[in-house]
């Protein structure tokens, strides 16, 4: 699967840094994150993150040259009460998946349910296994589909 899908990130440390100066992560030396899963699941890869508490709406998918880029935004809540613990990460979050030639980027599917965010991303048509037909004789060699 590594072949097929990779996190990439050059800015990660970066990122990090940017959140614990301006404070977008609850606590200077807990990151903000976005947790993923990916399996593959047939002819498709899944792959699942964890967004609580984020409104759907405050979620950007975008797909460029087979780079899959997530961002959401986690506000600040109304209450203006005064904190007595913050842990929970605020702020902008991002992730970016190289998604390798064999998957198909146009035909991404997207939902939203109970926190989390689910894409579908299907295997390209000319990555799938082809049996090839071998004919006698002449030494040709054919493609079915």
């Amino acid at each position: 699967m590594a072949a097929m899908l990779m996190r990439t990130d050059p800015f990660r440390e970066l990122d990090r840094l940017t959140q614990q100066v301006f404070g977008a992560n609850g606590t200077p030396g807990r990151p903000a994150v976005m947790p993923m899963d990916a399996y593959r699941d047939g002819d498709r890869f899944v792959v699942h993150f964890d967004l609580p508490g984020v409104d759907p709406e405050k979620i950007d998918l975008d797909v460029e040259r087979n780079v899959l880029t997530v961002k959401a935004e986690r506000a600040l809540p109304a209450e203006k009460g005064e904190y007595q613990v913050a842990e929970r990460p605020r702020g902008v979050f991002s992730r970016q998946l190289f998604l390798g030639d064999t998957l198909d980027a146009d035909r991404i599917e997207a939902s939203y349910d109970a926190g989390v965010l689910t894409l579908r991303v299907p295997i390209a048509e000319q990555a799938k296994p082809r049996k090839i037909e071998i004919a006698a004789g002449s030494g040709a060699k054919q493609l079915s589909a």
